[in-house]
């Protein structure tokens, strides 16, 4: 299958990119131009094709990609980080340079767009979080991608009442995924950095229940839906990990803290909430389940090892 990746440099990008060559797809990787995040990427790879272009000029990507695609993983996303999660600006401008990545899409033939929805859509809820729960996001970030989601749907669906595309939207709302190769100020990372080194790390309450997914087990999930061989799998789809991976986030700290040897130190409190504020991250992934036979396969305890050694198990 020929194969469009959006944000292949990126940390869940970058994964998807080495599982998609290694089963055999020709990868068509969309890349920043000048991306100082480009060495990370294999770019002698056998079926890897490397296309320089800025996020507000997909939308005719079939310039440069010269025969039909099957999918299109839409991965790209500016401002992901904490610092522009409340700039509304950034945030919109993403949510209309992804409905051009869409209209490339669908010029390029796909039969899926999955796009890389978040957890930030649901805002603060104390219960479980399944796709039918109401979204009342907090952040700019929540609110964008949430937009593009119903522009997203609305737009697929008047291709299909008017006989342009039969293109399936995929919305999977992905949440908090860990591994190596990760942000270095990701909760996990900063962690293990700290207590790998034997040095102090100041954490905010950390009281709030959560849930850890690895980033291979993200990456199968992605793929077991873009590749689903029943007539649709549209819609939306919680990716996380299972629920006998909630548990406060206090645990996980201290899960991480055994793993290193209980080496270095830390203290809560001292720390601001994230811009979405202290939500409890309790999703529920039954329709996920039931839609693909999905399963995750990495525990916490042999996900840390594995990012503690970069992967190489």
């Amino acid at each position: 299958m020929n194969v469009v990746v959006t944000g292949a440099t990126s940390f869940l990008g970058r994964g998807l990119v080495d599982r998609l060559l290694k089963d055999g797809c020709q990868v068509f990787a969309v890349v920043r131009p000048g991306s100082e995040n480009l060495s990370k990427l294999d770019v002698n790879g056998q079926g890897l094709v490397l296309i320089e272009r800025q996020l507000q000029d997909l939308q005719d990507l079939d310039h440069v990609i010269g025969e039909p695609c099957g999918a299109f993983y839409h991965l790209g996303w500016d401002g992901s980080g904490s610092a522009n999660r409340m700039k509304a600006d950034v945030q919109q401008k993403n949510a209309e340079d992804s409905l051009k990545a869409l209209e490339g899409a669908r010029r390029l033939g796909c039969k899926r767009f999955l796009f890389s929805g978040s957890q930030a859509e649901y805002g603060i809820h104390r219960e479980p979080l399944s796709e039918e729960t109401a979204c009342k996001p907090v952040s700019e970030y929540g609110k964008a991608k949430l937009e593009f989601l119903k522009r997203a749907m609305e737009q697929t669906e008047s291709w299909r009442k008017a006989g342009i595309s039969d293109m399936e939207y995929i919305h999977s709302r992905i949440f908090s995924v860990y591994g190596p190769g990760d942000h270095p100020w990701s909760l996990v990372e900063s962690c293990l950095s700290a207590f790998g080194k034997g040095e102090y790390i100041s954490l905010g309450e950390c009281t709030q229940m959560w849930n850890f997914l690895y980033v291979d087990d993200c990456i199968q999930a992605l793929m077991r839906l873009m590749n689903q061989e029943k007539e649709s799998v549209s819609g939306i789809y919680n990716v996380a990990g299972p629920e006998s991976e909630n548990r406060p986030l206090r645990e996980y700290i201290r899960m991480m803290y055994e793993a290193m040897g209980f080496h270095g130190s830390y203290s809560y409190g001292r720390r601001k909430p994230n811009a979405e504020g202290p939500a409890n991250l309790i999703p529920d992934i039954r329709k996920l389940q039931e839609a693909t036979g999905w399963r995750p396969e990495v525990s916490f305890p042999e996900g840390i090892k594995r990012t503690g050694l970069g992967g190489k198990m």
